[in-house]
């Protein structure tokens, strides 16, 4: 399968590993474009026989995925606040990554905030490089809760007072304590982090495609599903929206900097 109608996403198959390279300048946000392209994306290399292993990575060694674009999060209506049957968008292509039946991989080692740790959230394995890879769950700060998966995600992962911790203190957590809670699987040095990914990715592409979904299949079964409260986790993001202070305090945020470059490898002013 070809992977050459992409502006968003740098993208090369060999022997059985699909990697996805971000390349949206010039902070890696989560905007509309990079929204529908990650979509696509998911859904063509889910169909692709040829693929057992996706990795995901940067162009940009100081931002995997910034965060989500908050101007989308301001054009959002703010009068649905009624629990939803549906997966919103932004859930269902996140699921596309953890569902999908191949081994999937994110290689961080820049910035992942909001969105971009929801992102990185949905993947079977996320390793990080150390001294350089942070994530946050920011939302709380600009009036809101997060609102692509991190509520449902993060509690498995770490544990309630460590998920709290995240949402509610929303401070950036280096890649030592990531790996430390369980934030990712491993945490190494920058010369070390792609060497080992491409070890795994190779060993895991040598088995039969059947076999991995089946094993991905057989221990999402013994986590029950983990995912039943995304509908919740919207309502609440959705009613949160309609706040007063979530109008005023993204607006802050744009005001003071947010989503340049220079601020957000600064103090960012979530």
């Amino acid at each position: 399968m070809a992977y050459d109608d992409y502006s968003l996403l740098r993208v090369a198959v060999a022997d059985g590993i699909a990697r996805a390279t971000v390349d949206n300048p010039p902070i890696n946000l989560a905007d509309l474009a990079l929204i529908v392209e990650a979509d696509r994306f998911a859904r063509e290399v889910a169909e692709d026989d040829d693929v057992r292993v996706l990795i995901v990575d940067s162009a940009d060694p100081d931002f995997f995925v910034a965060h989500a674009d908050v101007t989308l999060l301001q054009g959002l209506p703010t009068d649905d606040t009624a629990l939803h049957d549906e997966l919103s968008a932004f859930h269902a292509i996140v699921e596309r990554f953890r569902t999908m039946p191949k081994a999937t991989i994110a290689i961080i080692e820049g910035i992942a905030r909001g969105g971009g740790s929801e992102f990185a959230l949905a993947f079977d394995m996320r390793f990080a490089a150390l001294g350089k890879a942070i994530f946050a769950q920011p939302e709380v700060s600009v009036g809101i809760i997060p609102g692509g998966g991190a509520t449902q995600r993060l509690p498995h992962l770490l544990g309630r007072g460590r998920a709290l911790e995240v949402i509610l203190g929303g401070d950036d957590i280096d890649a030592a304590t990531a790996e430390r809670w369980g934030y990712v699987n491993r945490a190494l040095p920058p010369r070390e982090l792609r060497p080992f990914v491409d070890a795994l990715a190779a060993r895991i592409a040598s088995f039969p495609l059947d076999v991995i979904a089946r094993a991905k299949q057989a221990v999402d079964t013994a986590l029950g599903d983990p995912m039943s409260g995304l509908n919740i986790e919207d309502q609440l993001f959705r009613q949160t929206l309609a706040l007063p202070d979530a109008a005023q305090r993204m607006q802050a945020f744009m005001d003071a900097g947010g989503q340049t470059r220079d601020v957000e490898l600064g103090n960012s002013p979530f």
